[in-house]
């Protein structure tokens, strides 16, 4: 069947050309784009008939100018870690005013993408339909003290503490307490003048003072807190799988390896060898991947998800750190040999689902997704 696709995202960025480069090799017309800054200013036309296909607003200065600028005010910049709350609530308003309008059929559910950049309902789904995550603190969090004291009453001594509504690990923290009390908080945030701000530079904190001024500093647009899983390693360092799940199935993954406790590969992360990675796993590999299927089926309204998977030491178990609306960019990455995307890259996996599909495959929805009661 002919498809007629239309790309909520930002012109000229590389998830939009990468997808119309997967369009075109499919023999698909080129898709058109509806640009993320258009739809927040409410100045746009839907071309009509097709699919919408919701892609990240992220990585363009304006767009996050005008959803966290009104709340940083005068001290804004794209480097500013805090605001995420307000960034949060423009992307869904905007997706669901785009889902609202009469015709629109949008590939993918907001209201399961609503719940995948809040990473403490995602851990409450997944924790409610059985899928292995790990033990989070749960509940609101309004700053350092109350967080030390809720840590210390649990027995957590190693934590990672995540912005709500953050992505690429901006804000997070690997957070551990020694046998002693001594603190240390591994993370890319630095503090300046006192805001935070996003650094491509990993540092070590150990002065409770600063640590407190960057959790102060991220609580009010809320934290996830959970426990720091000890991962399995590759070449001597930490090891994690990104697994790429199209239409209900494990398409792709890459090995992600790092000296540094957060292993993306903006942060001094590099991809490890897969071969290694399920060598290591032997019989416990297709579980490994059976465990993102199984994350990526509590969003049935998504034909596409990023499911982070933490595999514990050994390679023989795995529980899910996160769920990515948008995590297929994996450029010049093809199918897991054997599998329904050998030899297409994670956007041509798409296209090739959304072109031939199955009874099990999603499609464009406006699927409810039923959380787990609190």
């Amino acid at each position: 069947m002919t498809v007629r696709l239309t790309v909520l995202g930002n012109p000229g960025h590389r998830r939009v050309t990468l997808f119309a480069a997967a369009a075109r090799a499919a023999g698909l017309p080129e898709p058109a784009v509806l640009p993320w800054l258009d739809v927040l200013r409410g100045r746009y036309r839907l071309p009509e008939g097709g699919l919408l296909r919701i892609e990240s607003p992220g990585e363009e200065p304006e767009v996050d100018r005008l959803l966290r600028g009104p709340a940083l005010g005068p001290g804004y910049a794209p480097t500013r870690v805090e605001g995420t709350a307000v960034w949060y609530a423009g992307v869904m308003a905007a997706l669901r005013g785009l889902a609202a309008r009469p015709g629109v059929r949008l590939l993918g559910d907001p209201e399961e993408v609503a719940v995948m950049f809040d990473k403490r309902r995602t851990h409450a789904l997944l924790a409610g339909a059985g899928v292995p995550v790990p033990r989070a603190l749960g509940g609101e969090v309004t700053g350092w003290e109350h967080l030390r004291g809720r840590l210390a009453e649990a027995g957590l001594h190693r934590v990672f503490v995540k912005p709500a509504h953050g992505s690429s690990a901006s804000g997070v923290m690997a957070l551990e307490f020694g046998p002693r009390g001594q603190l240390q908080a591994t993370t890319s945030v630095e503090l300046a003048d006192g805001r935070l701000h996003n650094s491509l530079q990993v540092r070590r904190y150990r002065g409770e003072r600063e640590v407190a001024a960057i959790v102060d500093g991220l609580a009010p647009d809320g934290l996830h807190v959970e426990q720091w899983i000890p991962k399995a390693s590759q070449s001597g360092r930490s090891a994690d799988l990104r697994v790429v799940v199209v239409s209900g199935r494990a398409t792709h993954a890459v090995v992600r390896t790092s000296g540094q406790p957060m292993t993306n590969l903006h942060l001094g992360g590099a991809r490890g060898s897969l071969d290694q990675a399920r060598e290591a796993a032997g019989p416990a590999w297709p579980a490994l991947l059976e465990t993102a299927e199984r994350a990526a089926a509590c969003f049935p309204g998504s034909p596409m998800v990023g499911v982070d998977v933490l595999p514990t030491t050994g390679w023989r178990r795995a529980l899910v750190g996160e769920v990515n609306a948008f995590g297929d960019l994996l450029p010049n990455l093809t199918g897991l040999p054997g599998g329904p995307a050998e030899g297409l890259d994670t956007y041509g996996a798409q296209l090739a689902a959304l072109t031939a599909p199955s009874p099990s495959s999603p499609a464009a929805t406006d699927h409810q997704i039923t959380e787990p009661a609190r």
